[in-house]
């Protein structure tokens, strides 16, 4: 989930519709493979995987201790309708062994082509599934119906992906992502709570009530310190202050770098987001130690650009920077919401006052109608119904300001908070007693708990040694907006 826009009656789940785990649709194979869904368990594992109708395959790339798959497969449009049109979702598959645990992955963006792994994988050292999240490119069908975006239909699109999956990968599954891909495994378990075995939902926000946002005020009000806080709000608001100078550079490198702003309406309405993202921003991929590198609100008025350049990114409001991102803000604006801060210190400064919003980088000619009480419904289940879960936040990040809590209903779950963490919180960042819970609960859903764990014996370890190439992260891709 981005810096940029803060951040879904009960939905009808049609579980048991035709076709959701493998109607007509699945049946219309777009595969290579020709040995048939049944193929030995003895074949290779690429055949097994292109032996399940309407999977194709795109490309193989050499891993060390894996195989990995780039694959496409064929999903219905509408799962209400699955008899009707169908469009290709791309997933990956890293192969550790069919006798090993499986997590599903999404980051609830496009999903990478490049090998890596999730921390749970490590953690169980298992296969990892990673999907794209529908409506992002080239998971898009085409035309694309909008209404067909929502928070049940990818949850669905998941549960059929998985379906086909579990005839191969027949261990116990996981769910799991980051930001948007720790909502979506958290809304995958709520419609499908019987799917997996365990979730692991990390940084995912919860915009409960979409009008009431005095959470982020408040974390804004009191995170790190205030000779922190008072120079991130000095350089935000004189960048507003040298509205004109700025925006000079700024035109300038549009103007060299071929970028465009009819989306926002102007470049300097795509300034004012900019600088607006810039506290959120700062603390949502930074540490406290960077506090070191704000620069001064009398700093030349170059080194105010650089700065917010690198923070908030002067590319993504413009109109090749937000298109990749057109289904998440689409969602924040139909279901998910999106936090609206104060800006206090701002006042007198703001051109565009109520325009920061999902509406203002979704194109016009995309109709959006809010939803209410999409958000309420999960957060319900989650507080009555939940089960084997773990959400895990950062201490300093904003997205946790409204995050997941756990009612009285909830067994087996948990929610962490990793000290100084940004949104890059994982369990390795918990306190240590929270994180040996952590892995050892991880190792019990997935059915690989090592008989000194689950006996109290040895603190609980990633079953999997550390890889620097496939273990590695980008916070700032993985996580966006």
């Amino acid at each position: 989930m981005r810096r940029a826009l803060r951040w879904l009656p009960v939905l009808a789940v049609l579980i048991g519709m035709a076709g959701i785990g493998g109607g007509p649709v699945q049946a219309a194979s777009t595969t290579t493979g020709t040995a048939g869904a049944n193929t030995s368990a003895t074949a290779d594992i690429k055949d097994r995987l292109l032996a399940i109708p309407g999977m194709s395959f795109l490309e193989e790339k050499p891993v060390d201790g894996y195989r990995y798959f780039v694959l496409e497969y064929e999903q219905p449009v509408d799962h209400r309708n699955p008899y009707k049109d169908t469009f290709k979702q791309r997933l990956t598959v890293l192969h550790k062994g069919t006798d090993r645990p499986t997590v599903f992955h999404t980051s609830g963006y496009n999903v990478s082509t490049n090998p890596s792994r999730s921390e749970p994988t490590r953690i169980v050292d298992g296969n990892q599934v990673s999907m794209e999240y529908r409506f992002f490119t080239p998971s898009r069908p085409d035309p694309a119906d909008w209404s067909k975006l929502d928070i049940w239909q990818a949850a669905s699109d998941q549960h059929r992906l998985f379906t086909a999956l579990k005839r191969v990968y027949g261990e116990n599954w996981l769910a799991t992502g980051g930001s948007k891909g720790g909502m979506t495994a958290t809304y995958y378990r709520r419609f499908y709570p019987h799917d997996m075995d365990g979730t692991v939902a990390y940084v995912a926000p919860n915009d409960v009530v979409n009008d009431e946002d005095s959470a982020y005020d408040r974390f804004f009000e009191t995170v790190s310190t205030k000779e922190c806080r008072d120079a991130l709000n000095a350089v935000q608001r004189e960048a507003l202050v040298r509205r004109e100078e700025m925006t000079d550079r700024y035109a300038k490198w549009a103007a060299e770098n071929g970028a465009t702003f009819e989306t926002t309406g102007s470049l300097d309405k795509a300034y004012e987001s900019v600088v607006l993202d810039l506290v959120w921003a700062f603390w949502q991929y930074s540490s406290e130690a960077d506090c070191a590198d704000v620069p001064k609100a009398d700093a030349a008025t170059d080194a105010l650009y650089e700065f917010v350049d690198a923070v908030s990114g002067f590319s993504f409001y413009t109109d090749q920077g937000l298109a990749p991102y057109t289904p998440y803000y689409y969602q924040a604006g139909t279901e998910l919401g999106a936090p609206t801060l104060e800006y206090a210190h701002l006042d007198g400064l703001l051109r565009y006052p109520g325009y920061f919003t999902p509406r203002a980088y979704v194109p016009r000619g995309i109709p959006m109608k809010w939803k209410n009480g999409v958000m309420r419904d999960v957060d319900r289940w989650v507080q009555h119904h939940s089960e084997r879960m773990l959400f895990v936040y950062g201490q300093n990040d904003p997205w946790g300001a409204e995050p997941f809590r756990l009612g009285k209903g909830a067994r087996d779950s948990y929610v962490f908070t990793a000290p100084g963490g940004n949104h890059g919180a994982g369990i390795a960042g918990l306190t240590e007693d929270q994180k040996a819970k952590a892995t050892a609960e991880v190792l019990e859903w997935a059915g690989v708990a090592p008989a000194a764990v689950r006996e109290g014996e040895a603190q609980a370890e990633p079953l999997a040694k550390a890889d620097r190439e496939l273990d590695k992260r980008d916070v700032r891709r993985e996580l966006r907006p």
